[in-house]
């Protein structure tokens, strides 16, 4: 019975310590979460205007001469620019990631899969992991750019992307990545990058007329890479926020989860201290009544 008693006094002091910890995590998460959220809510609707400009820029110019960045090419060779985490912990963040590109690819790029012609780049080392463990052709170079995370650091990877596509290295490139509601949810989503998508054309509606200054090849020329450079950071910013999200939230619920199981031990624990306490007060009645007999 005292080995009993031992055992689940140990298991208590083990779940408080595992409670500490998820606490602590969360509460970090927490303050990281917050500057995470200032910075995608305060980009995202200046990187949405950009990308709707892009499209319908795009769009209609169509007939114009070919803008190499938006040239539609029949799809041989696909790039998919999957943002995962560094680190685990946040419940199932990363495999929500894994089973989106895994869905992308059966879905849409399945021809392409089987001829081996699906290239992966990793923003994240979580997702490099599984990458490389299942045999997909995956590359780190990106791989750690949450370490030091900037947008210079990303315009890296985005600018590596255009110039394979301009090379004709890649025919179509797709961004996997987590699109942040807010701290408890997350959308998982993938995205065109290249060829740039044209808008979509609504019934009746008229087709804008674009005055150029300076001309319009200087004008798409410059600003495009850039457009598609601040696509990308925001895809990243998004992914970020959606980690610490993910992660507080993940660490909320183990909390709660050791404060159930505290609970069941201690009633487990005060039934077998009363046993204990039964049992040797029925030895001692016992042992009394030897004596007097």
């Amino acid at each position: 019975m005292a080995g009993q008693l031992k055992e689940v006094r140990n298991r208590i002091k083990s779940v408080q310590s595992t409670q500490q910890i998820t606490k602590a995590m969360k509460m970090v998460s927490a303050a990281k979460l917050r500057r995470a959220q200032d910075s995608i809510v305060q980009m995202r609707p200046y990187a949405k205007k950009l990308q709707e400009m892009l499209g319908n820029i795009v769009s209609n110019s169509e007939g114009e001469g070919e803008m190499a960045l938006a040239v539609e090419r029949s799809v041989e060779k696909v790039l998919l620019i999957v943002i995962t985490s560094d680190r685990g912990l946040a419940g199932a963040y990363n495999a929500n990631l894994i089973k989106t590109s895994k869905a992308l690819i059966a879905e849409k790029y399945s021809d392409q899969y089987k001829k081996g012609n699906i290239t992966i780049w990793n923003i994240g080392k979580k997702g490099y992991e599984h990458f490389i463990k299942n045999r997909y052709k995956a590359e780190a170079t990106y791989k750690d750019i949450f370490l030091n995370l900037n947008f210079e650091n990303v315009q890296l990877c985005s600018q590596a992307a255009m110039k394979a596509f301009g090379n004709k290295e890649f025919d179509a490139v797709e961004i996997v990545y987590s699109e942040f509601k807010n701290a408890a949810t997350q959308r998982f989503v993938s995205e065109r990058f290249l060829p740039v998508p044209r808008a979509e054309k609504k019934p009746g509606a008229v087709k804008a007329d674009f005055i150029f200054d300076p001309s319009k090849e200087e004008l798409i020329g410059e600003l495009m890479p850039k457009i598609l450079n601040t696509q990308l950071y925001k895809a990243v910013l998004d992914a970020n926020a959606s980690e610490h999200g993910a992660r507080m939230t993940a660490m909320d619920k183990a909390s709660e989860n050791a404060n159930e199981l505290l609970r069941a031990l201690k009633i487990s624990y005060n039934r077998a201290r009363q046993a204990a306490i039964t049992t040797e007060l029925t030895e001692i009645v016992s042992g009394a009544a030897a004596l007097q007999g």
